[in-house]
């Protein structure tokens, strides 16, 4: 999985791509425990995220609880959307 992370301020943006699962879940936990106090808002772009697993949810449950400021998630795929719903996260997280 590839991850970068571009910062503005007090927001930032996380772009993953390939596959979030058990392998890689703890790769994209350092990268959000790498931001600094001061950011407070994060936009996940997962426009090239193929996979996600029950892994890679709970790490973005974590990010969700770590932002006071805001947190969407913004270009998921049918299929990432889907688990979403499934899982019920789409009640709770802001989707665009």
């Amino acid at each position: 999985m590839t991850i970068t992370t571009e910062k503005n301020g007090n927001a930032a943006v996380i772009r993953l791509e390939g596959w979030l699962d058990t392998q890689s879940a703890p790769e994209f936990h350092t990268a959000l425990d790498a931001l600094e106090p001061e950011i407070t808002a994060l936009e996940l772009d997962l426009q090239k995220l193929e996979y996600i697993s029950s892994a890679g949810l709970r790490v973005i449950v974590t990010a969700y609880k770590k932002m006071k400021d805001g947190f969407t998630i913004s270009n998921a795929s049918a299929e990432i959307l889907d688990i979403f719903k499934m899982t019920g996260f789409d009640k709770k997280l802001n989707i665009k």
